[in-house]
């Protein structure tokens, strides 16, 4: 019974910060809300016996990518007026056309995994011990059958920091 209170009173608090980080008008106020929001997050992965995933919350959300956040907030001066002027070197159709690429290896990606024949299927990863902890289990998960998409998110923050480079220089 205790469980079950702290679980729905943790999973309130954190859908009342996420309405918080969405409707603050300040946006350094915002930032706050959502690692309040990562913290809760990381107290219901202790509640559910995940101790490694709580502390690598803790570490990753609610430390590193907060810290991106709040550098972003401070190197893009939010008060200033749109530029009034459009950028002749600025190369808006190549842009478009990476996207499109990136967009038909995706589509072909989906597609594939579909409709790929049986001879052709990966083989299955082994599993893991049954006698491995919690940091043995998420580390076999993470590098045997997550390893594309744990790749796909480090490319996905990467490319998050070099756009929030692009956007603090004026002289680009």
């Amino acid at each position: 019974m205790g469980e079950a209170i702290a679980f729905y009173t943790l999973a309130a608090l954190i859908l009342g910060f996420a309405v918080l980080v969405i409707t603050a008008r300040n946006t350094v106020h915002s930032v706050l809300f959502l690692v309040a929001n990562f913290l809760f997050v990381a107290a219901l992965y202790v509640l559910l016996g995940a101790q490694f995933l709580a502390v690598i919350q803790v570490i990753v959300y609610a430390g590193g990518i907060v810290v991106l956040y709040l550098f972003v907030v401070m190197l893009v001066n939010l008060k200033r007026p749109p530029e009034a002027h459009r950028d002749r070197r600025r190369k808006a159709g190549l842009g478009l056309a990476f996207s499109l690429v990136i967009l038909a290896e995706v589509v072909a990606i989906a597609v594939f995994g579909l409709v790929q024949p049986a001879h052709l299927a990966a083989p299955k990863a082994p599993l893991p011990p049954e006698a491995a902890d919690n940091v043995q289990q998420v580390g076999w998960a993470l590098y045997t059958q997550y390893l594309v998409p744990f790749e796909v998110a480090s490319m996905l923050l990467l490319v998050a920091m070099v756009g929030a480079i692009v956007l603090a220089r004026r002289e680009l």
